[in-house]
């Protein structure tokens, strides 16, 4: 193969690359000249396949702050385990809070039991465990110990569905279902009901979001396939890369 030849090759095989990488495609040209002028781009190339050259990768999956999108709260880092734990949301279930609501919706109307934990009876702090416990959940038995897990949420007006609302005393736990209302366990002579939240944020000692929001859970999959993507898209450069570095070289060895 001549010399032209080759660094005619150069040329079509970066113009691919630049294609792939969003950049704007160059005329394969077949003359001297032309191969030429590509021979530095070829060098480039050859510096990107080494992982030699600044900067990462333009497939890669910006990050929040250079594309100017709001970023999620910060929180501790996500439990991966089903275990409730302090400080940090639990997301090893895979439960979000809308799963919260569904599940205690199922003991609606269950009475009142003080230490119950059944569909015979159950108290306010037994419902709460006994829905996270259906959902994969491992939770404390009593008020103070729930009070004590998740990560806290500043007030009701950031309030989820499912996030678990504890008065001051710590004598009682209701669950947030969303516009205003709660579904609990009240005291005996009572069932499991869906009342109107009669609790001000000066009445309340915590309120605790023990799995992530419906919101919180769609943000994080649609953060996690736009890097899958951008993976993708970088390893797909990089296959490119490779193959037309053994192209050519198999071109020199031949010539």
């Amino acid at each position: 193969m001549s010399i032209d030849a080759v660094l005619s090759r150069i040329s079509e095989i970066r113009s691919q690359i630049e294609t792939l990488q969003g950049g704007t495609t160059r005329p394969a040209g077949g003359s001297a000249s032309a191969a030429a002028a590509s021979s530095s781009a070829f060098a480039d190339a050859l510096a990107t396949a080494n992982g030699t050259a600044g900067g990462a990768a333009s497939g890669a999956a910006p990050s929040a702050a250079a594309s100017g999108s709001p970023a999620v709260a910060a929180t501790a880092a996500p439990a991966t385990s089903v275990d409730a734990g302090r400080g940090t949301v639990a997301t090893g279930s895979g439960a979000t809070g809308d799963d919260v609501v569904a599940a205690a919706k199922q003991y609606l109307g269950v009475p009142y039991v003080f230490g119950g934990e059944t569909r015979a009876g159950m108290d306010c702090s037994g419902l709460v465990q006994t829905v996270f416990k259906d959902l994969g959940v491992s939770m404390p038995r009593v008020v103070p110990d729930q009070a004590d897990m998740g990560v806290a949420v500043p007030s009701l007006a950031q309030a989820q569905p499912g996030d678990l609302i504890i008065p001051k005393g710590e004598g009682h736990v209701v669950i947030y279902v969303g516009d205003g209302k709660v579904l609990h366990a009240p005291r005996p002579g009572k069932d499991v009901r869906i009342v109107d939240n009669w609790y001000s944020d000066a009445d309340i000692a915590t309120i605790r979001r023990i799995v992530p929001s419906a919101q919180e859970a769609a943000a994080a999959s649609a953060t996690s396939a736009t890097r899958s993507v951008g993976a993708a898209g970088s390893t797909a450069a990089t296959d490119l890369q490779t193959a037309a570095l053994k192209s050519l070289l198999a071109a020199g060895s031949a010539a």
